[in-house]
């Protein structure tokens, strides 16, 4: 067969395009770049000369100063512990919430999801929040970082519609005249089918955990307890790194100063990374998982 000829006018549109993808990804690459480079480059070198596209000079020892701080590993593991234990209770009762919803024949499930939509919208506020915590004696705990938000509405509309869509009629009433129940059905059948969008809000449950910050804020007082987002936050936002930095470096303002920038960017690239390696493992399970459930029918 011929090579269809494309015309001049779709030559330019494909190269305009090209021309704008890529520009698009060198404006959202360039800052993660920039923070890495700035990382491992020399803090004075960097001072003098402000770092566009590559690392001035190499310098490891901000890394060395943020591993030897107590507070990011005891932040990190922290973390790590509300983002494993919390994304799993989202998991498990997103997907409890959204199986029910899910079935042609569950009486008054109209009405149910119309109450979980009109929360998406109305919420009691902060104060009564804090109030309703505080009773359940969860305030101060592991537990009012991961109870409160259980259940992400969004998602759960998002899972409800992939179980609708993707899950065949006919294998459901195949198993039903096998002689499976609703709970067979679910984990036998339903969630074996259902890894794409599992993926998907593993992704989207333990990102938010990893990135959140205002709940801990708020409800966490015991420093022992705190985010690892807490702890960014007194660094690069209340500049607190004092206690990070050695008396070597503490003779002379100026030269604190300038060690300060290079801890700050430093303690970024650790608290992005392991978001990063997590990532590109997930993201395969997109296209399959996100765009079909973002059909709300």
């Amino acid at each position: 067969m011929n090579a269809i000829r494309r015309t001049a006018s779709e030559k330019l549109f494909d190269f305009i395009n090209v021309f704008l993808v890529l520009f698009i990804l060198l404006v959202i690459l360039y800052p993660l770049l920039f923070v890495i480079f700035a990382s491992v480059s020399d803090p004075r070198l960097m001072f003098e000369h402000p770092l566009l596209l590559w690392p001035k000079g190499f310098n490891l020892n901000s890394y060395a100063k943020v591993f030897e701080n107590k507070d990011i590993w005891m932040s990190y593991k922290n973390t790590i512990l509300y983002t494993f234990v919390g994304t799993t209770v989202n998991i498990i009762m997103t997907m409890i919430g959204a199986y029910p919803l899910s079935r042609r024949h569950f009486y008054g499930k109209g009405i149910f999801t119309f109450l979980f939509t009109f929360t998406m919208f109305f919420s009691g506020g902060l104060i009564p929040s804090y109030l309703v915590n505080k009773q359940l004696g969860i305030v101060n705990t592991m537990w009012v970082l991961v109870l409160p938000g259980a259940v992400s509405v969004f998602n759960l509309i998002i899972m409800r519609t992939y179980f609708q869509t993707r899950i065949p009629v006919e294998l459901e009433e195949s198993a039903y005249v096998d002689g499976a129940n609703d709970f067979h059905l679910l984990y036998k059948v339903v969630l074996p089918l259902s890894t794409p969008i599992i993926a998907v809000m593993l992704l989207f449950y333990g990102v938010g955990h990893w990135n959140s910050y205002f709940e801990a804020m708020i409800y966490l007082s015991d420093r022992s307890l705190f985010t690892l987002q807490l702890i960014l936050r007194e660094i690069l936002v209340q500049n607190q790194m004092d206690s990070m930095l050695s008396v070597s470096v503490d003779e002379q303002y100026a030269e604190r100063m300038i060690v300060k920038e290079g801890l700050k960017y430093a303690v970024v690239v650790v608290s992005s990374l392991p978001l990063l390696i997590i990532y590109p493992m997930l993201s395969k399970f997109f296209e399959k998982g996100i765009l079909v459930g973002a059909i709300k029918g």
